[in-house]
């Protein structure tokens, strides 16, 4: 079955921002999942091709609205903070920077995330 053409373009966004980011030991990246069932959250060094944390609405027991998004950045920001990692570079994987996703990075910096 062929992809639908509005995945397909969020997809050609996240390429153009994924060729320009990129995640190290140092200041690891955070990609975003988002769909209309789920939310998650990845942090990733790209340098050695591992993930170093991760968490979704599950994790953070809390449901798919803005709200959520908000728990779930407090969530990221605890697990940040048990990993010693206070810097990342943020990625919103072709989504807009509004909602669910504007929620999670202002609620990662209400934690001491610096994005």
């Amino acid at each position: 079955m062929a992809e639908n053409k509005k995945n397909l373009n969020r997809k050609r966004r996240a390429g153009r921002v994924r060729a320009k980011i990129t995640g190290t030991a140092m200041r690891p990246r955070v990609s975003v999942f988002r769909s209309h069932l789920d939310f998650r959250v990845q942090v990733i060094d790209d340098v050695s091709g591992t993930t170093l944390a991760s968490g979704s609405l599950a994790d953070a027991k809390a449901k798919n609205t803005v709200d959520g998004a908000e728990k779930l950045g407090t969530y990221m920001a605890k697990e940040f903070a048990a990993k010693k990692i206070t810097e990342v570079v943020y990625d919103r994987n072709g989504y807009k920077y509004h909602g669910k996703v504007k929620a999670l990075a202002d609620a990662m910096r209400k934690g001491g995330i610096k994005l």
